[in-house]
């Protein structure tokens, strides 16, 4: 009796599993697109009032004006009627543990953190859940890649970049295993003992076990025929060959100065993330061409004596340097809020292309993808939204169209779900 009332409830449950279900992966692009009519942002900087865009099998295949382009049969082309709309590349979302975790109250749902102290070797990608039901909630917004990144220890392990609509990790992986984060130590830190700002006395010493352990891989690398395989060690060797990215996480100036020189030491190609006192050493990080993964601009400065706007005025400073850098958010959720930080920035000093490339072009040259994405030009994926309004105003932004690698994807999610059934309760009642 007991097992039929079971089954009775499973299956009067079923339904409401299903429902709570995200989208399905949308299928391969099986017919030519054709968009026209709107304001194009590119992606790099230039702007195309009235677009022609074009794709087909998952690539670009046409950017221009529309009033300028010959006479072509678009009969068996899906034409789509944008004009008074903006056309984007699609916003990709650096440094983030989207897809890792699902639920940050509850242990079992997080899966971005490995014990352990040195973990190169962890990847990333092998744990992220394409059926988190917060991805449709990010894309809806534009964000239609992500860089997944582990936490946790002094080196936390490898990042993947994922797109935001497959079945699997393995479909979803757009570059895996693309950068090896480091947490930085902390010159100092807010004490709950001491109910204040607490220097780290042993801030010399971790910094030299990250210089030895460097050294050491680099020893272990360089002898062609070691005596046993080191795991750890062997995932560096494509951060020492410069084919991986060391992301180091550093806020201080004079902490990302000591990030900057140990990188310099050992060659390696870096970029900073979080990067709160960046604009103070902009000048050094461009002639070390170090990139910045700008985190958190909606925030209060790091420093009593700072400008309370300095976050907002931080990117305009970088920009003005020559600093490549890119805008990102912590966390997972938070990513739909992406594209208002750079919107926030607009209004202190930075331009409005320069915002755009800050989410598209310049986060896909740092995560070695914009040969691929970032921008809109002939030849790379399909990766763009449509939006009714300015996508980077969360007043009128309104995603009505996106496509990655040419398949249009469904931006239905869960909270337009319930948005749609409390609706219709009080619809009801009037």
């Amino acid at each position: 009796m007991t097992r039929y009332f079971s089954t009775i409830l499973l299956l009067a449950a079923a339904p409401l599993f299903i429902l709570a279900q995200p989208p399905a992966p949308a299928p391969a692009q099986q017919q030519p697109v054709y968009i026209y009519g709107a304001t194009a942002h590119l992606g790099d900087g230039r702007v195309i009032e009235n677009c022609a865009i074009a794709f087909d099998k998952g690539k670009i295949t046409l950017v221009g004006e529309a009033d300028k382009q010959p006479e072509r049969d678009l009969r068996t082309y899906r034409q789509i009627d944008a004009t008074g709309k903006h056309v984007y590349p699609g916003f990709i979302a650096p440094a983030n543990n989207l897809g890792l975790v699902e639920i940050g109250a509850v242990r079992a749902t997080r899966d971005y953190r490995e014990v352990g102290s040195m973990n190169p070797n962890i990847r990333s990608l092998i744990a992220y859940n394409t059926d988190s039901e917060v991805i449709p909630t990010v894309r809806s917004q534009g964000v239609l890649l992500s860089q997944v990144r582990p936490e946790g220890g002094r080196i936390s392990g490898l990042s993947s970049v994922v797109q935001l609509d497959a079945w699997n990790w393995e479909d979803a992986a757009y570059r895996a295993d693309d950068g090896l984060f480091l947490n930085w130590p902390q010159l100092a830190s807010f004490s709950r003992r001491e109910q204040g700002v607490a220097t780290n006395k042993e801030y010399d010493k971790q910094v030299q076990e990250i210089r030895d352990f460097f050294t050491e891989a680099k020893a272990y690398l360089e002898n062609p025929k070691p005596e046993q395989a080191n795991l750890k060690f062997e995932a560096l060797r494509p951060v020492f060959e410069g084919k991986v990215r060391l992301y180091i996480e550093a806020q201080e100036a004079r902490e990302i100065i000591h990030a900057v020189q140990l990188a310099g030491e050992f060659g390696l190609k870096l970029a900073i993330v979080d990067g709160r006192e960046a604009w103070m050493v902009a000048n050094m990080l461009k002639d070390n061409a170090v990139a910045v993964v700008l985190r958190e601009t909606h925030s209060l400065p790091a420093r009593v004596d700072s400008d309370v706007d300095q976050p907002f005025k931080t990117p305009a400073i970088l920009a003005d340097a020559g600093v490549l850098f890119c805008f990102s958010i912590d966390g997972f959720w938070q990513q739909r809020n992406l594209a208002f930080q750079a919107g926030q920035a607009v209004g202190y000093g930075l331009s409005y292309e320069q915002a755009v490339a800050a989410l598209t072009s310049n986060t896909a040259k740092i995560l070695g993808i914009d040969d691929r994405t970032g921008a809109l030009d002939v030849g790379k994926d399909a990766n763009l939204f449509i939006s009714e309004g300015d996508a980077l105003d969360v007043r009128s932004s309104k995603v009505v169209n996106a496509f990655i690698q040419g398949r249009e994807i469904n931006l239905d999610n869960k909270q337009k779900a319930l948005y749609r059934k409390f609706k219709a309760k009080y619809d009801e009642g009037r």
